[in-house]
Formats: structure tokens, sequence, C-alpha cells
């Protein structure tokens, strides 16, 4: 289906109206933002990828793809040797921490890197000799 110009124009400046104070679209967010756009009758796959090409060209964050971005890093680390060891999940929350502005507290963040871990069944590596229990930790 396509969009009349005016509809567009009113589900970008909801968007903008939603990010006005911090530049940063959350789940949360995102959710009400699609709602609103299935009111004014744009679907879910054409909503997600209006909000994308905002994000683009406004340079506003995502959440959702700041997680995606650094569940693809730790696919990788994991898939190297079939564990995530410390410095490459410090590594992921650096790039989380980027992707995220920041808006994201460190604890929480930690939280859902391991979580995503555990979701997809990827192990840490710790403890040791001289390692750490980084990753009980958290």
């Amino acid at each position: 289906m396509m969009l009349s110009g005016d509809v567009k124009k009113a589900f970008v400046d909801y968007i903008m109206l939603q990010v006005f104070d911090d530049k940063y679209i959350d789940r949360k967010e995102e959710k009400k933002i699609l709602e609103e756009g299935i009111k004014k009758g744009i679907g879910v796959e054409e909503g997600l990828a209006i909000i994308r090409q905002v994000a683009a060209d406004k340079g506003l964050v995502l959440e959702r793809e700041a997680e995606e971005r650094a569940k693809e890093m730790l696919e990788r680390f994991a898939t190297n040797d079939g564990k995530v060891d410390k410095k490459e999940f410090e590594d992921t929350l650096a790039i989380f921490k980027s992707a995220s502005k920041n808006k994201i507290p460190e604890p929480e963040m930690k939280k859902r890197l391991k979580n995503m871990m555990e979701e997809n069944g990827w192990k840490a590596k710790e403890g040791g000799l001289f390692g750490s229990k980084w990753y009980s930790a958290i």
C-alpha cells in the first residue's frame, strides 16, 4: 500500500516528538510509535522501515539496533572457540555503550548481554588458575 505524503509526514513528526528530549528510541517508545502508525494505517513492517530511516537520517539511537549489534558480536566471539571470555565480553559492552550512546546504565547492559548469552547457549570463559568469576558476578 502506498502511503500518502501527509500520513507519512505526520508519522515522522510523531517519531520526532517521541525522541525530542533524548534522541533515543527504547523498545517501549518503538512499540508506542508503531501503535500510532497502525492507527494511521501504516503496517508494522513499513512503520519499522520508516523508524529506521528517520533514525539514520537524524542520528537517532534505536535500542533494538544497539542490542542486535551487540548480539552479533557475542555470536562471533562464541563461534570462535565456543565461549566468550572477559575481554570479548568487555569489547562487546563497549560497542553496546557506544551504539546506545550511554542511555542504558552499565549494570543493565551487562545483564542484557548475559541474558543474550544464556538465551543462545553461549558459554563464558571464566575461572582458571588466576581467573576471576566475572561472569557469575553479573
